[in-house]
């Protein structure tokens, strides 16, 4: 059987909100998907990132060109070479995820062909991880967060996530209702965590966690843009929750500019951004040289294979949104039990496939 790679292959799928959501800095309807199918060996590899349809682009037009007719298990060579054919394009944003998608399109390829799953090709080191529940937006009536809340709880989840620093930080007493609403929906025995996706200031950062402190807020995501590690460094002095950061590691060097800064007391990493599969590794690698735990951002049923190799795995964020996208898109979801998510030992790579229904929200190619 040929490990040649023959083809890479690519789709956009948009899938909408069940209505308009909003974080700290952003707000969105719709959440678009970018699919890539490797071929080898009369096998495929499924991988994908939640960005721009342009990413199709640069799979079809740069990297697919760069890499078919190679071999598909040379997976660190396979990346140095899309690395350094990207690297006058810019290593991060819509680049760094066609990487992502490409790079777990490949080891889901390469665990097909042998028939082993990704954590069992890489080496176990968990038998299941930990999920918290993650959604929360600052636009939701108190009625849908409190049903979000108590839904995170019948899983069995022990930790749960809100989103706080509306419209740049600039609500900060709504921001104290909705922690103490979510305090008093999940009682005391539940890790209570908020994200104000970098919408403060230093100074409004420090505040603000002083001011949750009565709620028992143990998590305090992206207080400040992690683009400036050093001013996140300085929250992390000031609070007792622990600060958390990582969702913008385009590359390990990212992560390690975080680690480096004393920025954070849990890594965040994406796999749909950072480099995918082979690139989590290496920076989960560093953060545990330098005492650090990791925690998957968002892309749970992706992520989960990897982290379930990762001996400083702390758990997964198991986001409403891409819960929403991929139960719309993909076959071979599991399920939350008793609070973690556990990949099946038997079901080679990632275990998942494009669904029939994803065709409806299939967009013109725009490889």
């Amino acid at each position: 059987m040929t490990g040649t790679l023959r083809a890479l292959r690519t789709a956009v799928f948009t899938v909408p909100t069940a209505m308009p959501e909003t974080d700290g800095t952003a707000a969105w309807d719709a959440t678009t998907v970018v699919t890539v199918t490797a071929e080898a060996g009369g096998e495929s590899g499924l991988g994908w990132s939640y960005t721009d349809p342009r990413a199709a682009q640069i799979v079809s037009r740069v990297l697919a060109p760069l890499l078919e007719g190679e071999d598909a298990d040379d997976l660190p060579r396979l990346r140095h070479r899309m690395l350094a054919a990207t690297r006058n394009m810019g290593a991060t944003g819509v680049v760094a995820s066609a990487i992502s998608a490409v790079d777990i399109a490949l080891w889901d390829l390469k665990a097909r062909r042998l028939g082993r799953s990704i954590a069992g090709l890489i080496g176990r080191a968990h038998d299941a991880v930990p999920v918290y529940g993650s959604g929360g937006f600052t636009d939701y009536p108190d009625e849908r967060t409190v049903d979000e809340l108590r839904g995170w709880l019948e899983l069995g989840i022990r930790n749960v996530k809100i989103k706080i620093g509306a419209s740049w930080g600039a609500h900060p007493l709504r921001d104290l209702e909705r922690i103490a609403l979510a305090r008093r929906t999940v009682g005391d025995a539940v890790g209570l965590f908020v994200d104000a996706n970098g919408g403060y200031s230093v100074g409004e950062a420090i505040r603000a966690e002083h001011a949750f402190r009565e709620y028992g807020v143990i998590w305090f995501e992206e207080p400040v843009s992690s683009d400036y590690p050093e001013q996140m460094a300085r929250v992390r002095a000031a609070a007792l929750a622990d600060v958390a950061a990582g969702e913008y590691v385009w590359r390990p060097s990212d992560a390690a500019a975080l680690v480096e800064a004393g920025a954070v007391a849990c890594l965040q990493l994406d796999v749909t951004r950072c480099g995918g599969y082979s690139a989590w590794l290496q920076a989960a690698a560093y953060a545990g040289l330098h005492g650090l735990q990791v925690s998957g951002h968002c892309g749970q049923h992706l992520t989960v294979h990897v982290a379930a190799a990762t001996p400083n795995a702390r758990h997964l964020e198991y986001f409403v949104d891409h819960l929403r996208v991929d139960t719309a898109l993909f076959d071979g979801l599991l399920p939350v039990v008793d609070g973690a998510l556990a990949p099946d030992p038997a079901a080679p790579g990632h275990g998942m496939r494009l669904a029939q229904h994803a065709e409806q929200y299939r967009q013109e190619d725009q490889g």
